[in-house]
């Protein structure tokens, strides 16, 4: 039986921030962003949801209609450079998430920093599936509907795996490494920068 998906709208925020929240509580990535468990329960959503509304308004959400799991997904034309060094977008989110948290900055700006340019692709930028449902292939769902319009279109795709277990999820769904692992100073975790050509 197939996953049944819609497009979320600004009625379903409040569930994607949850969603994302859950599904990345104890992601390495957001452990180094947030040390400290009771900081990191806080504050966390906070990214979340400004993550949410930036891809609400500039991308699109896929939720799937049981509603227990989410993609955030941004169409990146050719020319974005997202590493530009005088692009405030980090530091805005940084100012209205937790502002005297330098890693909330940072981590955006080192992410733009290794995407790729020179090419239009769709930007697999976050997935979650709530915890009591990973592993029933909710994710692989979300993202193979993306894909296969990727594929029709000629579109590349591109994302960062935040940990070797989405990473062997990405491998499958046919994305390979794109360049060297980001390392996260102060003896943060790797991020893996992966690209998948669309097939034909």
């Amino acid at each position: 039986m197939g996953v049944a998906i819609r497009t979320a709208d600004e009625g379903d925020r409040e569930l994607v921030v949850r969603l994302l929240d859950e599904a990345f509580q104890d992601d390495p990535v957001s452990r180094w962003v947030f040390p400290g468990d009771e900081y990191r329960r806080t504050t966390h959503p906070r990214l979340m949801a400004a993550f949410t509304d930036i891809v609400l308004a500039h991308g699109r959400v896929d939720v799937t209609e049981d509603g227990t799991a989410c993609a955030l997904w941004l169409s990146v034309p050719a020319d974005d450079h997202g590493g530009d060094a005088d692009d405030e977008g980090p530091a805005q989110v940084r100012a209205a998430v937790d502002p005297d948290n330098e890693r909330v900055e940072l981590i955006g700006r080192l992410t733009a920093g290794i995407h790729p340019s020179g090419r239009d692709h769709a930007y697999l930028w976050m997935i979650a599936v709530a915890p009591e449902r990973q592993g029933e292939g909710l994710g692989t769902a979300l993202i193979a509907s993306v894909l296969d319009r990727c594929d029709r279109d000629g579109v590349p795709a591109y994302l960062e795996a935040s940990n070797a277990r989405s990473r062997k999820l990405y491998e499958r769904l046919g994305f390979e490494l794109a360049g060297q692992p980001l390392d996260l100073p102060d003896g943060g975790p790797q991020m893996w920068p992966m690209w998948r050509e669309p097939r034909a």
